[in-house]
């Protein structure tokens, strides 16, 4: 690499591992779904290692963590960087988590190298980025951002009928602090791709210039039950063939669009789930997404009539409740440059790349000049126990992430 100013490589691995033990899965992930007591032991650890550096930590009303290292000029606003801790419930070691680690390990490279910066630094610990537990992902940056309301976040409630206030009550999460955007100079977030594309063409570093727009709903479609064996099928109004032709029809749909669509079905909840009873109800998740906000605006009027078609010539009816559209966003040329450059300098071979996922970055970017960086994962498994990447592949992207958030804090005014 060309600089003398290196992260710890192997520092920043063990601290993955260590962070990997929390909510060890079996299989090699993890299990750490939001606001819950393995959620609470790795904000304590998060806590712990702040600590240590003597960060000073503060938490919002959402459980958003931001751990601040001052700088020269405590006036200017600080470059904030970061992702999030939670998982999906059957997660890998990476998927947020290389992000928030890495940022740690950029504040204790400039405690090592006693460098003092002009603007402050803030490492960011995201809540509820994954939305697996509470149905409503980047919750805590869409809080901050004043993308959601922080009653609607507080209302929302997990399959058991726990609501977010209740559990951030529970583990102590709610911090005294307003959940709401501060003056901050800009954001970084490093992150695995979670898809192919960095691995196939050899590239160490994605240089991420925006996001794509997105679409998202909860459908139920309502028939009858019915006895399977004695129920003719001029009788039957099966919720679950029903929704196996708007399933059908998502895909389609995504192939329509080439290998820039995206249209997926990731929950399903078929009732009373019966072997030998026609299922009488079915709800499910629809999401498309896309880098052209025109697609997604396309298919958000055509889709909602066509699926009704659908449900509708099998006898059932469909209740279809768009959650959220996010528009493609793009980040800021200013700190996509300062990636660009830094992966440049240490010699890192790179790609600029759309990212196909929702980050916190994503609803922070509406509020601060923000940019992403990627590194590869392997065989672009992500949302997986099975979820991998190399110990030089995390240095890599934590040294992109150090060289440009200390270029950034650093900039005159």
């Amino acid at each position: 690499m060309q600089t003398n100013q290196t992260i710890n490589a192997a520092r920043l691995w063990d601290s993955l591992m260590a962070m990997a033990e929390i909510g060890a899965t079996p299989k090699g992930g993890v299990k750490r779904l939001t606001l819950t007591e393995v959620d609470k032991a790795g904000r304590a650890r998060f806590a712990e290692w702040c600590a240590a550096l003597g960060l000073s930590l503060r938490v919002d009303a959402i459980g958003n963590m931001f751990a601040r290292r001052e700088g020269r000029d405590p006036a200017r606003p600080p470059v904030l960087m970061g992702s999030h801790l939670d998982s999906q419930p059957t997660g890998g070691k990476f998927d947020g988590a290389l992000g928030v680690i890495a940022g740690l390990e950029v504040m204790r490279t400039l405690n090592d190298l006693g460098i003092e910066t002009e603007a402050p630094i803030e490492l960011v610990n995201w809540t509820d980025e994954e939305g697996s537990r509470f149905g409503h992902s980047l919750m805590g940056s869409g809080v901050w951002a004043g993308v959601y309301t922080l009653p609607k976040a507080y209302a929302l409630r997990d399959v058991e009928g726990v609501s977010v206030e209740e559990a951030l009550d529970s583990i102590g999460a709610k911090g005294p602090h307003k959940a709401e955007p501060f003056p901050a100079d800009s954001y970084f977030e490093l992150h695995i791709e979670q898809g192919p594309i960095l691995e196939r063409e050899g590239k160490t570093i994605g240089i991420v210039t925006g996001a794509q727009a997105q679409v998202w709903y909860d459908a139920v479609i309502t028939g009858q039950d019915a006895h399977a064996g004695t129920t003719p099928p001029s009788a039957r109004r099966d919720a679950l063939v029903a929704a196996a032709r708007v399933i059908a029809h998502v895909d389609a749909l995504m192939r329509a669009r080439g290998e820039e669509g995206r249209g997926t079905v990731g929950q399903l909840q078929v009732l009373p789930n019966s072997r030998n009873v026609v299922p009488g109800e079915v709800r499910f998740s629809v999401e498309f997404r896309h880098p052209a906000d025109a697609e997604i605006a396309g298919l958000a009027e055509s889709f909602p009539a066509e699926a009704r078609a659908l449900v509708e010539a099998t006898g059932c009816r469909m209740e279809l409740t768009e959650l959220f559209r996010i528009p493609a966003q793009p980040f800021d040329p200013d700190c996509v440059e300062l990636v660009r450059r830094a992966a440049a300098k240490l010699g890192l071979p790179a790609r600029e790349i759309i990212s196909g996922a929702g980050h916190d970055a994503v609803y922070v970017a509406r509020r601060v000049p923000a940019a992403m960086i990627f590194t590869p994962c392997k065989d672009g498994l992500s949302h997986n126990e099975a979820e991998s990447i190399l110990p030089e592949e995390a240095a890599a992207g934590c040294q992109v992430l150090f060289e440009a958030v200390l270029a950034r804090a650093n900039r005159p005014l």
